[in-house]
């Protein structure tokens, strides 16, 4: 097998719940994972503040051995790092398929069905940002977000 289908084969991805001390919130540790593991990264959601402590979810790819070195290295610069699991649900009798949640999805995950005009939830491609828990008028989409200790 040629060795750039055995590296897409070997991709992982995985989406992380990074929460930042205060003392490394000015230092460019995400933007390092791409520079130093060749890793790549997609922010879904951040609350990052200077000298305050920060949270950041995003999705983190690469090959196995780059991902284990590249938390390894966010842990090691006082980083803590969970797996975030995609505990966003909605609630179907509150849904009234107004489709504001649609608008900000940035994955998809809530889509139009036409001609019918309702509102599709496709849990597998909700990346846990959030976005649509704000703007739901009947408060039907919620989250439980769990973590689990990585590695």
């Amino acid at each position: 097998m040629p060795d750039h289908l055995k590296e897409l084969i070997n991709v992982y991805s995985k989406i992380l719940i990074l929460r930042f001390p205060k003392t490394e919130v000015q230092k460019p540790v995400v933007c390092d994972l791409a520079k130093k593991f060749d890793l790549t990264f997609n922010i879904l959601n951040a609350t990052i503040f200077p000298r305050e402590e920060g949270l950041m979810v995003l999705e983190l790819s690469g090959t196995r051995k780059q991902f284990k070195e590249g938390v390894q290295y966010l842990k090691d610069s006082g980083v803590d790092v969970n797996a975030a699991s995609q505990d966003v649900k909605r609630v179907d009798r509150k849904c009234i398929h107004c489709g504001a949640c649609t608008a900000v999805c940035p994955t998809d995950a809530l889509s139009i069905q036409r001609p019918e005009m309702i509102v599709i939830f496709d849990q597998k491609k909700c990346s846990l940002c959030e976005l649509c828990i704000s703007v739901c008028p009947t408060r039907a989409m919620k989250t439980t977000p769990s973590a689990q200790t990585f590695f």
